[in-house]
């Protein structure tokens, strides 16, 4: 296992849960957002308002794709992030990708105030519709942690028992 990838729906706790599991592991921490911020000088809102989302995806996968090869990092993505199946297939084959699951209305509670997502501009079906069409692609991860009812040390805890026990299982198959 090179890195740690936390997948999920916006307000799942990915970035929150990212910086105290890299504390944790003394690894280090990147969110592919502030990342491609980083890189254009532009905020993700800035960049969805001045030149859309498809000019966001691919800086996106610029960044995935340099990411994904450093090694000891927790990477916190982007809701739609591994809707690319490039974005996917990458992150997947250096690392272990866990999904955080929480309730829309949980979700919508914990981002309400924040008006800085692009996806807010949208309407309450908009986003319960872009929800549940995302939710099969989170489902593919290597296991789910649902944050709905969960202190971030308890999710952390959660995934730290779940790498655990995949470790143990890779050692014993391979001897």
């Amino acid at each position: 296992m090179r890195n740690i990838v936390l997948i999920g729906f916006m307000g799942t706790g990915k970035s929150t849960v990212g910086r105290r599991l890299a504390q944790a592991l003394a690894w280090n921490f990147v969110d592919t957002d502030a990342e491609i911020g980083e890189v254009t000088d532009l905020s993700v809102s800035e960049i969805f308002r001045r030149y859309g989302e498809t000019r966001f995806r691919s800086e996106e996968k610029i960044v995935v794709a340099r990411l994904a090869q450093e090694e000891a990092l927790v990477i916190a993505t982007g809701g739609g992030t591994v809707l690319n199946s490039s974005n996917w297939g990458i992150l997947a084959e250096h690392g272990v990708i866990v999904s955080l699951h929480a309730s829309l209305d949980v979700i919508l509670n914990r981002i309400g105030h924040k008006n800085d997502r692009p996806l807010l501009r949208s309407s309450h079906e908009e986003i319960e519709r872009l929800f549940l069409e995302r939710q099969p692609f989170y489902e593919k991860a290597d296991f789910t942690i649902d944050t709905t009812f969960r202190t971030i040390d308890e999710v952390v805890g959660e995934i730290l028992a779940h790498l655990g026990r995949m470790a143990i299982h890779e050692f014993t198959r391979r001897n």
